[in-house]
């Protein structure tokens, strides 16, 4: 009789531990795998932007060369860097051999002048005496000939002069426009030809972004929309599109995008920079960056419910901002999102939600 007494009593035993067994394992189930916050996903008004990458050209580049052949370069009074005004003085060249021309030329005019006044003074006599008969007819012809051919020959020489007093001009070469210059072929001692290339200036510092952007996003890009570009510094300039390029490249199907840069920005020239253009706004529906999970390059989010438990969704990834991302598919508006620590989640998980008791 004893026998069945202790088999009962170990079977009672043994059924009161895997009762008290089994509650701590579904106690220790339901506990919170984490304390997460929750957010809502926002709906946002954000441009939409075409990315870009391009080089940094002048504006209008602007070259300065000699107009005047032969003649020596004495001074150089500017570098490649300086900034220079329309008008300044950038190169002298010789001027000996110019001054004894225009020297030259001068006495010539007087000379022309005093033929002049002689053929005036005997055309006049001419004119006088045409009707007494004391000259014949071939000789007043002769006079009055000669005053054309001198009046003639001082117009000449006149425009020779002139033509020399430009020549003494050239000498001095000046600044085409308000400017940076960028290169300088100028040498100290160099005689020059006529349109010898001394320097060349980017236009009132004016500098461009010619951006390449896909032929597909053509037809929205126009003139005045705002464009973002990121210098190697990391500090972004803001401009505005200026030009739309007329052709497409056969061999990458891009075309450029003109974009004018604000007149308080230098940045150097020839730099390749990369930014976007930013079309028509539109909605988004975003939420915190953070909120992200990425497994095996797919993007997740965690959502949770009325039960605390999370369930783990995938979705498509926009555009980002602030900080925030949209979600272009995978989520409802209504949905409440983990915003930060989804990567130490599984699905199903129960959580604990910051703020509540």
């Amino acid at each position: 009789m004893r026998k069945p007494s202790i088999s009962f009593a170990v079977a009672l035993v043994a059924a009161a531990l895997l009762l008290s067994f089994r509650n701590a394992v579904a106690d220790q189930a339901a506990a919170p795998a984490l304390t997460v916050s929750l957010a809502a996903p926002a709906q946002r008004q954000w441009p939409e932007t075409v990315p870009a990458s391009g080089w940094l050209k002048p504006w209008q580049e602007a070259i300065v060369a000699s107009e005047t052949s032969g003649l020596r370069i004495t001074d150089i009074l500017v570098d490649v860097g300086s900034a220079v005004v329309k008008g300044q003085t950038l190169v002298r060249l010789s001027q000996d051999s110019v001054l004894a021309d225009l020297r030259k030329q001068e006495a010539a005019v007087v000379t022309a002048k005093a033929n002049l006044t002689k053929a005036k003074a005997n055309a006049d006599r001419a004119r006088q005496l045409r009707h007494s008969g004391a000259l014949s007819d071939e000789k007043i012809v002769e006079y009055l000939a000669d005053e054309q051919t001198a009046t003639a020959s001082l117009a000449s020489e006149e425009a020779a002069l002139d033509s020399q007093k430009i020549k003494l001009a050239q000498t001095t070469v000046t600044a085409v426009d308000d400017g940076l210059i960028t290169s300088r072929s100028a040498e100290l001692g160099a005689v020059v030809s006529s349109g010898t290339e001394l320097f060349r200036l980017v236009r009132q510092q004016r500098v461009e972004w010619q951006a390449e952007v896909s032929a597909r996003y053509l037809p929205r890009i126009s003139e005045g929309l705002n464009v973002t570009i990121n210098e190697p510094d990391g500090h972004p300039v803001q401009g505005k599109v200026r030009l739309v390029g007329p052709s497409v490249s056969t061999d990458t199907s891009r075309a450029i995008v003109y974009v004018a840069l604000p007149s308080d920005v230098r940045p150097r020239v020839g730099l390749y920079v990369t930014g976007s253009i930013e079309l028509e706004t539109t909605p988004a529906l975003t939420i915190p960056e953070t909120a992200i999970v990425f497994r095996d390059g797919i993007s997740y989010v965690f959502t949770a419910g009325e039960d605390k438990r999370v369930r783990r969704i995938r979705v498509e990834t926009g555009r980002r901002n602030n900080g925030e991302v949209e979600i272009v598919s995978g989520l409802d508006r209504s949905s409440k999102v983990v915003t930060s620590g989804g990567a130490f989640l599984s699905d199903n998980d129960v959580v604990k939600i910051a703020g509540e008791g």
